[in-house]
């Protein structure tokens, strides 16, 4: 487990041997390292926090970060929502320090854009690294002084790349 500790931005952390109590210790580890033991944690100067909800904030961070929502049918055949292990964006978890450090210089887009969301107008600002399909999604805090970090993950299914072709497309003028 210690070699996955010194990966570095493009390579991938080696989980996927890993038993889930292993794997789930590996990736706290490096989250509690690059994100919630880190003082420097600012993209453009502005704080990043956790999104607020009804667990803890950093722990609901991690999963956000490390898992990503299913729809399933229960026996009744009533919808539900849940979340489970996602692989590649637990192999990228390194890579949000990375990109919030800015420290790719190029095939990267930085922007804003003006999203409905829930029947709501809601702005989001995206990290988005062309050559690896990797996307972190921040919402400016209204006072403009802070971001929220609501995810990050790799474009892996078919209609990724082109949906954030689009954002780019319809991005604002300024960043948020």
């Amino acid at each position: 487990m210690p070699f996955n500790l010194l990966k570095k931005y493009p390579e991938l952390l080696e989980i996927g041997h890993l038993m889930e109590p292993d794997r789930n210790r590996l990736l706290k580890w490096v989250f509690e390292r690059d994100i919630e033991n880190n003082q420097n944690f600012r993209f453009k100067g502005k704080v990043i926090r956790p999104i607020k909800g009804e667990e803890p904030a950093m722990q609901l961070l991690f999963r956000h970060l490390t898992t990503e929502e299913m729809e399933e049918e229960n026996e009744n055949g009533k919808l539900f929502k849940r979340r489970i292990f996602e692989i590649h964006r637990s192999q990228r978890l390194h890579w949000v320090k990375y990109h919030i450090d800015e420290n790719l210089k190029k095939n990267i887009e930085i922007f804003s854009t003006e999203e409905r969301i829930n029947g709501k107008k809601k702005y989001r600002t995206y990290i988005y690294d062309l050559t690896q399909k990797y996307v972190i999604v921040l919402e400016p805090h209204r006072s403009g002084m802070d971001y929220y970090l609501l995810s990050a993950y790799y474009l892996n299914r078919c209609y990724g790349v082109k949906k954030m072709k689009k954002k780019v497309m319809n991005k604002l003028d300024e960043l948020l």
